[in-house]
């Protein structure tokens, strides 16, 4: 019984990975194509990711894109790293029900009704105070974060349930205060989920198209957005290279981290 368990776990895991990357795998090896068509193999060619470096329009939103992903998963960590600390270090207290509902309120919500919602306080806000005057890298932001941080404050949470509070107990004993124990013991424990929040956040903002399309003004067009528009008219090569580059970077990025990661590990392990 052991061999065919052990070859059904074997081909169930094969058949997942290829579900997931043979269709990225595709997309990589087609940017390359010399044809313009999606489906057929003409030749090797270096063409698309030329006439990628002159499409100011795909380069603006990507550009766009990255900025606000990075400004969204560094405020979502910030915030949902304190609202995740409430949940798992603060007990119940009043209006905790409360609490919990607004923060997890993200999580089951359409990204419809929180566009619409956020879209119509900024317009009532622009009326009231004058500010925003139109929507942009701002009100993407505050959409996106809103989103993101919810998401943050699940992983930190559960991260601190898991944390030994011992050590925050011995620094709390030899005079350290709350905040110099969060900031100089409890950060340092929980670094790799706050890069791994910092990363979900960071994918989730780049990959969001609902709540930027209600949040995002003239000249404000993100990534998702562009290629979604294009899409209606026929979906280009260039995307497909500027898909592979996007790869390219992130894969390189978590290798490094997981690197660094592992290394951190073994430091601490050895010692």
């Amino acid at each position: 019984m052991t061999r065919p368990n052990a070859w059904l776990r074997a081909c169930t895991l094969v058949a997942g990975y290829a579900f997931l990357y043979i269709p990225i795998i595709c997309l990589m090896a087609f940017s390359f194509n010399d044809s313009s068509l999606m489906t057929s193999w003409s030749g090797f060619s270096l063409k698309w990711y030329r006439a990628l470096l002159d499409d100011q329009a795909l380069l603006s939103a990507a550009r766009l894109s990255l900025i606000i992903a990075a400004l969204t998963a560094t405020a979502a960590v910030i915030v949902g790293t304190w609202a995740g600390y409430v949940l798992a270090r603060m007990g119940r207290f009043r209006a905790f029900g409360l609490y919990i509902g607004m923060l997890s309120a993200p999580l089951v919500m359409p990204e419809v009704v929180l566009g619409i919602s956020l879209l119509l306080m900024f317009v009532e806000l622009g009326n009231l105070t004058g500010w925003p005057e139109g929507n942009g890298i701002f009100t993407i932001w505050v959409g996106h974060t809103t989103l993101c941080m919810a998401y943050v404050a699940v992983i930190i949470q559960s991260r601190l349930r898991d944390l030994d509070r011992s050590l925050e107990e011995a620094a709390l004993d030899l005079g350290a205060t709350p905040v110099r124990v969060f900031f100089h013991v409890t950060l340092p424990l929980i670094a790799p989920a706050l890069m791994a929040a910092w990363l979900l956040a960071f994918t989730l903002s780049l990959d969001d198209v609902v709540i930027a399309s209600f949040l995002s003004g003239p000249g404000y067009t993100t990534l998702p957005l562009e290629v979604f528009s294009r899409v209606r008219l026929g979906l280009k090569p260039e995307i497909n290279a500027l898909a592979t580059l996007f790869i390219l970077v992130v894969g390189i990025f978590v290798v490094v981290a997981n690197r660094m990661q592992w290394r951190r590990v073994s430091k601490e392990t050895s010692s």
